[in-house]
């Protein structure tokens, strides 16, 4: 993708409008209809376009409420990074939402599984309407509507050692959002494979866990190892369920990780540690695997 032409910018800055932030502060904005004209008058997608608002320091107006945050340089890494997502449903709604409304250029979800009523009371995604239906596509078509700058790849198939190198080529970093051992751990395989950073995220009844696992951790064999060994197949929570918000809440942490991690912001879950939320107490507390 080429940088911003002086041609270009010079359209950009033409079809921008200085704006006065929250705290009074002006900028250049980009309002959302104006990106859409662009796209079209320009042949840049949006993902494109975007980019090259940034370089030219104007700020698209659906970012501007990250720029505190992130500024234009973590928005430009954001929308240059992929991220494979595996699972779709509790966790995974709720990440490739946040994902998207973030800006990051491309989401690559996967999940073999179709919505039913039980999903119904946790799921962004599932509705009454829609029961039945592949999750993938749902968050594909979720995606669109929400951030048309943002590549969504949905692939309706069970992630594993067999394919998901080739499912999340091309990714920068992936996405646990599991609630089965088997494919969380090939997933972590696979991730070492690429040699790429994999967010780590499982729920049960009120409680949350985060980690971040880099390629060469042993993260998982810490956690999970004598489940491994025993062939257990899902942990408890299928035995405590979820409240609706305690995947909301444990997505939005995974989302936190991801986005610093692409950003390149500090306060990254170092490596071995993992990270306990309770909502039923209110209290969180790390814990040291290793």
């Amino acid at each position: 993708m080429q940088h911003c032409g002086k041609e270009l910018r010079n359209t950009l800055i033409s079809a921008a409008r200085k704006t006065a932030g929250p705290s009074g502060e002006e900028y250049l904005s980009l309002p959302l209809e104006a990106c859409k004209a662009l796209s079209l008058k320009t042949g840049l997608n949006r993902k494109e376009l975007e980019i090259a608002a940034l370089e030219a320091e104007i700020i698209p107006e659906r970012y501007q409420r990250s720029m505190g945050t992130l500024g234009i340089d973590g928005q430009l890494k954001l929308l240059r990074s992929s991220v494979g997502i595996l699972g779709a449903g509790g966790l995974g709604g709720f990440v490739v939402e946040l994902l998207a409304r973030m800006g990051v250029g491309r989401l690559v979800i996967v999940d073999s599984d179709t919505f039913s009523e039980s999903n119904l009371n946790r799921q962004l995604y599932s509705t009454e309407n829609n029961l039945g239906q592949s999750k993938t596509d749902q968050a594909v078509e979720r995606v669109i509507s929400v951030n048309e700058a943002v590549e969504a790849v949905g692939h309706s198939c069970r992630g594993s050692a067999d394919n998901l190198t080739d499912l999340f080529a091309g990714c920068d970093l992936a996405v646990d959002c599991l609630d089965n051992l088997p494919s969380r751990f090939a997933l972590a395989e696979a991730c070492k494979k690429m040699e790429i950073i994999m967010v780590h995220g499982a729920i049960a009844g009120f409680l949350g866990q985060i980690a971040v696992v880099r390629p060469e951790s042993a993260v998982l064999e810490a956690l999970y190892g004598s489940s491994r060994e025993s062939g257990l197949e899902r942990g408890v929570e299928t035995q405590l369920g979820n409240p609706a918000y305690t995947p909301a809440m444990l997505a939005s942490w995974q989302a936190g990780e991801t986005v610093k991690i692409l950003a390149g912001l500090d306060g990254v879950l170092p490596d071995g540690k993992m990270l306990m939320i309770d909502m039923q107490s209110g209290e969180s507390y790390a814990v040291d695997l290793f």
